[in-house]
């Protein structure tokens, strides 16, 4: 079954003004296009329109990390996404319950697949994989500007 898309903790009360947005899906997965919606969505409250770097980036690097979880781990799965305004950093974090670490692989531009966490690499300040007792949680922390 998959739980739609909502918002967690983002009314005024919360005293770091944390922005989150999250979505569980089971074992039939869940939609890249609610998943990119949810960051592209998170991002224009903070002050970041969809159609400027930042945002793309943000959904490439949700894409990317949503379709290993549904390639490499089918089952269950979340995605929490945070941002504090005025710090400059988006936290996108996927679970899933493979206990198969991500690896990046040998650059082959004639390989179909395999380049994402290459990708990730580049555009993320930081990427790093938790191990789980159910599997594993992958994030990757994402430098945004200051809003405008």
């Amino acid at each position: 079954m998959v739980i739609p898309l909502r918002n967690e903790a983002t009314d005024g009360n919360d005293p770091a003004g944390m922005l989150r947005r999250a979505a569980v899906w089971g074992s039939e997965g869940t939609s890249l296009a609610d998943a990119r919606g949810a960051v592209r969505d998170l991002l224009l409250r903070a002050g970041h329109p969809p159609d400027r770097r930042p945002s793309q980036d943000a959904q490439l690097v949700v894409s990317e990390l949503v379709t290993n979880a549904l390639r490499h781990a089918p089952g269950p799965g979340r995605l929490l996404l945070e941002v504090v305004p005025g710090s400059g950093l988006l936290r996108i974090s996927v679970r899933d319950g493979s206990p198969r670490q991500p690896h990046l692989l040998v650059p082959d531009p004639h390989r179909i697949g395999g380049h994402g966490l290459h990708l990730i690499a580049r555009i993320c300040e930081r990427f790093h994989t938790v191990p789980l007792d159910d599997g594993k949680q992958v994030t990757a922390e994402l430098r945004l500007p200051v809003a405008w």
